[in-house]
């Protein structure tokens, strides 16, 4: 039997040239590389996704304050199911897939919020109350919210920034030719993942 290890950046591939006769005593210490190694690829994953949504926030105080303006709010109103159903109308039977902290691009800066994924809609809140002008033009502070039902979704894909690849964004095109991005996803890939089977099982129905 021969073994070899080769180093690569962050990263450690091993190849078993010959698996005839294995000591258990060595397959067990090649199962446990094996989940060292994943466990630190996700540990890399998600150390850059807290990174990247940190940087998006243009205060690290104000990111603090949201925070903990949000954590508040979801143990006042009883989790983040109670407030995905008092933020939006839900139907009989919809199921609540995931819910994920991110950024919504906007002309005015990245807005932080909570991305809501469910059987039959993608919805959006802001972290914070946003102001906006009355008709009489006073400020109002209201809470930035919408939903896209699944069934007028055309695609959702994965992008990223061509001179900073690290930095991914998910891209949502509806039927209509409107376009919406995310960006600053601690792990954006669970969350594609999860948006694309709510669109499949739209699409089934």
């Amino acid at each position: 039997m021969l073994l070899s290890f080769q180093r690569q950046p962050k990263r450690l591939m091993l190849h078993l040239v010959c698996q005839d006769h294995v000591p258990s005593n060595t397959k067990q210490r090649i199962s446990v590389i094996c989940k060292m190694t994943k466990l630190g690829e996700k540990m890399d994953c998600l150390a850059q996704g807290i990174r990247e949504h940190v940087r998006l926030s243009p205060k690290l105080t104000e990111t603090v304050k949201g925070k903990l303006s949000l954590g508040a709010k979801i143990l006042q109103v009883g989790g983040l199911e109670k407030i995905f159903k008092k933020l939006f109308s839900v139907k009989d039977g919809e199921k609540l897939l995931k819910v994920s902290q991110c950024y919504l691009s906007t002309t005015s800066g990245p807005m932080a919020g909570l991305l809501f994924i469910s059987t039959n809609k993608v919805a959006f809140c802001s972290e914070r109350s946003v102001k906006i002008s009355s008709t009489t033009g006073k400020l109002l502070r209201i809470c930035y919210k919408f939903m896209i039902p699944m069934s007028k979704i055309y695609k959702a894909k994965e992008s990223e920034n061509i001179q900073k690849p690290s930095r991914k964004y998910i891209q949502i095109v509806t039927e209509d030719d409107f376009e919406f991005w995310f960006m600053g996803f601690l792990n954006h890939q669970k969350t594609l993942k999860y948006l694309h089977q709510a669109i499949s099982g739209s699409q089934a129905c």
